[in-house]
């Protein structure tokens, strides 16, 4: 936050003030829905959008019943003063606008892919306030919901032993007609391929279920779509604990499906899903020996959450009123996006990456594509903006 910006009004007694920027179906279908949802519960109200698209605005404002449309951010940010900035735009400009709305004092929730790069997202962290925020998260709503923390408590507390091997599938199917929207399959204005913008959710709920990795080594291919990031890749990562996983992204994958499976000394416990899951997409195996009674217990997910924007939101909102800062944010929030980085490192100089070497000074740092030969953008191509 700016030295020249007053401190926000205390969060206590009164609703959460938020702002949603961007009119597009990821505000219209999951922001405003989870933002409706908890000011029925009195937690929040919707007091602004923005987008550069001013007819675009004022028919989302006038279907969910905002009262201020705009087409300037910092004319937002200055006038209604929001507690709270969705980011529902292309992620070229989710650095520019989440450091916008930090500095005018807002917490701010954003849309995966979280930034471009390793370099934009260490830009946005030094805008947080500490300790109570302002903070910036990133929208990885797979973490969230009954089923992803009843499986984050048994694997913490080690119910089902050592976590040993793992898999992580994200295989989906994207034609023709879906890269010729000029953004697409470009680094500059879709941030990456598979990796970055579909697998991403699977890879994040991995790391947020077994803990810090080691290491990737990884292979990416350009195999049927005319793009400059790639359509598949394959990792094999090691865990700091010594479990080893497999990860595949693709969109080339006609029987789509989201997978995660982790096999642990005295079960294996698997996700099965497409786009969101609920306890009923998860199985747990007990290894021969498992009495039945224990076995019952860790199939107990209780109450279902579903995974959703409404069930990370719904955090947040409680990080932000006791001035905490929120999961998916910080160290925590970028994570996986180092993780995509070092993959695409590895595929592209065939090498090993261990976690914590690509900083300021390596070319992935400020590119995701690092430059290499026969996959960063030829020399004088003409980037469509977002």
């Amino acid at each position: 936050m700016s030295p020249s910006t007053p401190p926000p009004a205390p969060l206590d007694g009164r609703r959460i003030r938020a702002a949603v920027v961007g009119a597009g179906a990821i505000a219209r279908g999951s922001h405003l829905p989870a933002l409706r949802q908890l000011a029925a519960e009195g937690e929040t109200e919707v007091v602004a959008a923005v987008d550069i698209d001013a007819d675009a605005v004022a028919a989302i404002c006038a279907e969910g019943g905002v009262l201020h449309a705009y087409t300037d951010l910092e004319r937002m940010l200055a006038e209604q003063r929001p507690d709270l900035v969705t980011i529902c735009t292309p992620p070229t400009l989710h650095r520019e606008q989440s450091v916008a709305a930090l500095r005018a004092g807002a917490w701010v929730w954003c849309e995966k892919p979280p930034v471009p790069t390793l370099a934009d997202y260490d830009a946005v962290a030094s805008e947080e306030g500490t300790p109570n925020g302002p903070y910036s998260s990133i929208v990885f709503q797979h973490r969230f919901g009954s089923g992803a923390g009843h499986v984050r408590r048994l694997l913490a507390e080690q119910a089902l032993g050592r976590p040993l091997v793992a898999h992580c599938q994200t295989t989906w199917y994207r034609d023709t007609a879906y890269y010729a929207v000029p953004w697409r399959g470009r680094w500059q204005t879709e941030g990456g391929g598979p990796a970055m913008g579909h697998g991403i959710h699977q890879m994040d709920l991995l790391l947020d279920l077994l803990g810090p990795w080691s290491e990737v080594r990884a292979m990416a291919g350009r195999l049927v779509h005319d793009v400059e990031t790639e359509d598949v890749s394959t990792a094999l990562l090691r865990f700091e604990s010594g479990a080893l996983a497999t990860i595949v992204n693709s969109v080339l994958s006609p029987d789509e499906v989201s997978r995660i499976r982790v096999d642990c000394e005295r079960a294996t416990v698997e996700l099965t899903h497409l786009y969101g899951h609920s306890n009923a997409d998860w199985s747990l195996t007990p290894a021969p020996g498992v009495p039945d009674d224990e076995a019952a217990r860790w199939r107990d997910f209780g109450a279902d959450v579903p995974s959703s924007h409404l069930a990370q939101l719904r955090e947040l909102i409680a990080s932000m009123r006791a001035g905490r800062r929120p999961r998916s944010s910080g160290a925590d929030g970028r994570t996986s996006l180092e993780l995509i980085t070092a993959l695409y490192k590895s595929a592209f100089t065939d090498a090993t990456v261990r976690r914590g070497e690509i900083g300021p000074g390596d070319p992935y740092y400020t590119a995701l594509h690092g430059g290499a030969p026969g996959w960063a953008p030829a020399t004088g191509s003409v980037e469509v903006p977002a």
